[in-house]
Order: C-alpha cells, then structure tokens, then sequence
C-alpha cells in the first residue's frame, strides 16, 4: 500500500444527454480525460484515484420519474462501467464514477441516483444518495425502501486506504458524512452538481465551507468532484466547478479555478500521515470525543419514508416537506 499518492478531482461540461444512447459519448470522453491525467501527470505525480462529477452520465432533465426511468435510467455494472474497469486493469488505478440514473430489478419502483467505485478487479462499491435534492429530483433514497437491505454507506479498503463516497446534497447533513467517516473511511469522494450561486465563490461558497468542515469533523480527506456545466447545457443553473482536494485538518491542496469548463486539479494523499494523526491526538479529535447518547433528535423520523412509493412526484415531495416543517413547528 502506498503511503503517498495522487488523487485527481475531474469536471465535466457535457449537453445534458436526452436518452440513454447519449451515454456512450460521454463515457468515452472521461475515459480520454482518465488516461491523460494518469499519462500527463506520470513525470510528476502516481494519480491512482480519479473522481468525476454528479450527473456526468445523466441528469434528471425531465420532471418525472416516469419518464427518467424510460429515457435515461440503466442497470449497474454496464458496458460504462466495463469501459472504467478496463483502465483501471491497465493502469492500476481506482475511479469513481460520474453519477448513473439507476434502475435494479430488486427494486423495480426504485430511481436511484448512484456513483461506482470501480477499481483493478472490477466494481468495488456502489453508493446511491441518500438525500436526494428535493423537490426536484424524484430519485428514491435507500431510506425510503422498507426492505432495503444493503450497506446504505459502503467503504471499501483499498490499497489506497479505506475509500468512502457521497453525492452533492448529501454533504449538507454531517450525519450523512460522519456516518460514513464511522464507517471506517480514511478518505471520503464528493460526486457533485454544486450550482450557484451557494458554490464556489463569495459570498456563499459552501462548496469549501462544508468540503472543508467535513474533512476536519471526521479527520478525512475530501476529493470533491464538481459539475462544471456551462448554464446552457444544464438549465437553468450554471455550474461552477471548483473541484478540490481537501486534507484532514482542512487545508485545501489544490483546487480549479471557480467557473464553467472541463478540468482535472491533482493533489497528495498521505496516508501514514493521516493514521498518525488520528492515533496521536487527543484534543480535536471530535469521532473519538462524540458524545452521541445526548443527541435524541437522531432517533426521531422527520422527513417520513415515502413508504415504496413507486413513482415519487414533486407534489408528494412537498407534501412530506409540509408533514416535516410541522413536527419541527411542534417542538
């Protein structure tokens, strides 16, 4: 295992794909994008993780889940995914997709939005979001399925530590990112569309603010990959890239300029650094410092499951809102 490495944060600027067919294309222009870095970089820097946006593949372009599921929604693994493994082989390395739309016959109401970790020896992970940007997106979250019954927050160990993953609005719920630094993780991957204006510039820039926060509350790096979309491709937002490599005290290593575009930033992972830390300290070291007994908000239900909902819509979406801003009003 490596103690040192590079990781490359890598955003897109693709027309948003209207079917499926569409896929390939871009498929193809993020495996030119990969083989680049890895090659470009080779004099200077070993990239051994590569991390690509949110909606990279496929975006939710249409206002039903209906219609998503019929013309852009595939099954994972796939030829795409095939497509990552065969770079991986060649190159040793680990990339963790842009995100899919997701069907899975075990499942068969569900529309996942998902990212897949694909390493050497094929798929290693597969993340789907927990907290989809609602009322917009009429994805499902694995904590709507009564019967879901996989690992909602997968890390892997890797010869490049242990990896986990989140996608965009899941960052926005340190619930969300600490249970998966709890679950083990030593670097944690951010699949992102972050549109202005809350990223990446003043005066809002919660893109650093919560890459940054998140990465010191859980003594991780973060390698966050942003949609960098021009507004015309993804309406009616623009995109303002910004991807980052943060390390464990909050430090960012580098980042792309802010703005619309394609672009790779690289970065350093130590990892001897980073366990050394984590064993070391005794103050700031808030995962070992948690007092979680005191906090009963955790083990009350505010935005209630849609209970197998097979086709989520914005109207149920804002009603279950409605239902949760009253228990919050109750208090």
């Amino acid at each position: 295992m490596p103690d040192r490495y590079h990781v490359a944060a890598c955003q897109t600027d693709f027309p948003a794909a209207r079917t499926r067919d569409e896929i390939g294309e871009r498929t193809r222009r993020m495996c030119t994008m990969i083989r680049d870095t890895i090659e470009g970089y080779a004099p200077f820097f070993d990239v051994r993780l590569l991390v690509f946006p949110e909606f990279a593949h496929a975006a939710p372009i249409y206002e039903t889940a209906e219609k998503l599921r019929e013309r852009l929604s595939v099954e994972l693994p796939n030829e795409h995914t095939d497509a990552y493994e065969k770079l991986c082989r060649e190159f040793g390395c680990y990339i963790q997709t842009g995100s899919f739309l997701e069907v899975d016959d075990a499942w068969p109401g569900a529309l996942f939005n998902t990212t897949v970790l694909i390493g050497p020896t094929g798929v290693l992970s597969k993340y789907r979001k927990v907290n989809p940007w609602i009322p917009w997106e009429v994805h499902t979250s694995p904590h709507d399925i009564p019967d879901y019954d996989l690992e909602p927050f997968p890390v892997v160990d890797t010869d490049l530590g242990k990896l986990g993953v989140a996608i965009c609005y899941d960052w926005l719920f340190p619930e969300t990112i600490r249970q998966i630094a709890f679950n083990g993780a030593e670097i944690i991957l951010r699949v992102s569309a972050y549109m202005d204006p809350w990223g990446a510039v003043p005066p809002m820039d919660w893109w650093t603010l919560f890459n940054r926060a998140r990465a010191v509350e859980n003594t991780v790096y973060v390698v966050a990959a942003n949609q960098g979309a021009s507004m015309s491709n993804y309406p009616p937002f623009s995109w303002p890239g910004g991807s980052m490599v943060v390390d464990y005290d909050g430090r960012v290593l580098s980042q792309a300029d802010p703005g619309p575009g394609e672009k790779v930033v690289v970065g350093p992972v130590d990892l001897a650094a980073l366990r050394a830390e984590r064993e070391r300290r005794q103050g700031h070291d808030m995962r070992s410092h948690l007092r979680s007994g005191i906090h009963p908000y955790m083990n009350s239900e505010w935005l209630d499951p849609d209970g197998g909902e097979s086709l989520i819509t914005v109207e149920s979406l804002r009603e279950r809102i409605r239902r949760a801003k009253g228990k919050l009003r109750d208090r």
